[in-house]
């Protein structure tokens, strides 16, 4: 039996034992709470900020991580310059346009957004010494903004003269290095899409020697991209890819661009272009070359380039050129080299020749096309063999304008004695 002493004793030590057991509840859930509370707080830390960083010596931006915004996932110019605080190197002026005095490096794993939630145009400094690029390891975004480079010195845009010139009798290209200006590249294993919508790409890219990247906008990655609804002019090529697959070109207006426009090209399988206008450029319109497979080039106009309007050039197979309108063009339609394309139901006119087949391209088909007012309708020449030219509607103007040799005399079609073994039939020839 307890003694009062005794009975004091246990009271104490279970008020004791009540109390501890009470502050470490109440410690527990504080915890808790605390944890909560940082499982749900958006804004910046220190980890997100080692996202974006500058190197001074090579005047490169690079955005590392997946973002400083943990809300959007996603890191717009506003995130950089607040990060950066440099008006030198980013700089922030009236109604969205952007400054921008350094290249930009978006790692994989990090998106960079170009869009009107702060940007309406983003001017990328060209200076005469440096070619600031926009170089994507993982995404990039841009919608309804403008992109172009921007010449300080003049208040204008960049413009760069360079060119490069194919010597038939070298077996060489003759290159005349251009004005630097900035330039977009998508680099081979790209982790995202670089999907450009809705606006207005122009005055990037320069000749800085084959094989370079400079040329403007140039996807060496990014799987599955999608260039849409765009004004694309005076870069130096509007596009290059190579070894690229599933991207869809459509619906751009792609114009004044200082070689090709165009220019899908080792490798690149799996295309799609539509669509497109393409006029105006300072060689080949829409040309895939070089182990290029399951390009879809329909739908589109091609005009008033320099040399050719569509062509396929060294092993492009299993194509298809379809629903096209080329015109005032040396050659409309052209395949060099490659084998079992289709080409069919284009409209062609005014042309040195209208469709070529030429330098042992095989097993093609041409059908259902028409063509007019071309010096040649269609020309088979230089090993071109095993072709089926068939059903196609053929006519003629003598006086053609597009005749640029005045020992051509006008002919429909018109079969090299080196083309060997061509099916041709059912052709309707008018006016000639």
């Amino acid at each position: 039996m307890l003694h009062y002493a005794d009975y004091q004793q246990l009271l104490t030590i279970l008020s004791l034992f009540l109390s501890l057991t009470l502050l470490l509840i109440s410690g527990e859930f504080s915890i808790i709470n605390s944890t909560f509370a940082l499982s749900n707080d958006n804004s910046p830390n220190e980890e997100d900020n080692k996202c974006i960083s500058y190197n001074k010596l090579e005047k490169i931006i690079t955005v590392g991580c997946v973002g400083v915004s943990r809300i959007s996932g996603n890191i717009h110019l506003t995130d950089i310059h607040n990060k950066l605080q440099d008006r030198n190197i980013l700089d922030k002026q009236q109604d969205g346009v952007w400054l921008l005095n350094a290249g930009i490096v978006v790692e994989k794993g990090a998106t960079l957004m170009l869009d009107p939630q702060d940007t309406t145009w983003l001017k990328i400094i060209a200076d005469g010494i440096n070619a600031y690029p926009i170089t994507i390891l993982g995404s990039l975004k841009v919608d309804s903004v403008k992109v172009t480079s921007w010449n300080p010195q003049t208040n204008n845009y960049a413009v760069s003269k360079g060119n490069r010139d194919f010597n038939d009798e070298a077996g060489k290209y003759n290159v005349v290095p251009g004005f630097p200006r900035p330039y977009i590249i998508i680099e081979s294993g790209a982790a995202g899409t670089t999907n450009i919508t809705n606006s207005e790409v122009a005055y990037l890219g320069y000749e800085a020697g084959l094989g370079e990247g400079k040329t403007g906008l140039t996807y060496l990655g990014g799987d599955n991209s999608i260039l849409s609804n765009n004004k694309i002019h005076d870069l130096y090529f509007a596009l290059y890819s190579s070894g690229v697959g599933g991207m869809i070109i459509e619906n751009n207006h792609v114009y004044n661009n200082g070689h090709y426009g165009l220019d899908p090209h080792t490798g690149t399988h799996d295309m799609i272009i539509r669509n497109n206008t393409v006029h105006d450029n300072g060689a080949i319109g829409i040309i895939c070359s070089l182990n290029c497979s399951n390009i879809i080039i329909e739908n589109n106009k091609a005009y008033n380039n320099d040399r050719i309007g569509i062509m396929l050039s060294r092993n492009v197979q299993n194509s298809v050129v379809r629903n096209n309108i080329v015109y005032n063009e040396t050659q409309c339609i052209f395949a060099s080299q490659s084998h079992n394309n289709q080409i069919y139901n284009n409209i062609v006119n005014s042309c040195k020749n209208g469709i070529r087949l030429f330098h042992n391209t095989t097993a093609n088909t041409i059908h259902d096309n028409t063509i007019s007012n071309s010096v040649r309708g269609i020309f088979v020449d230089n090993g071109a063999t095993k072709n089926a030219i068939y059903s196609n509607t053929i006519s003629n103007n003598s006086t053609s304008p597009s005749s640029r040799s005045n020992n051509d005399s006008n002919k429909a079609i018109v079969v090299d004695e080196t083309a060997k073994d061509n099916t041709i039939r059912d052709n309707k020839v008018a006016k000639y």
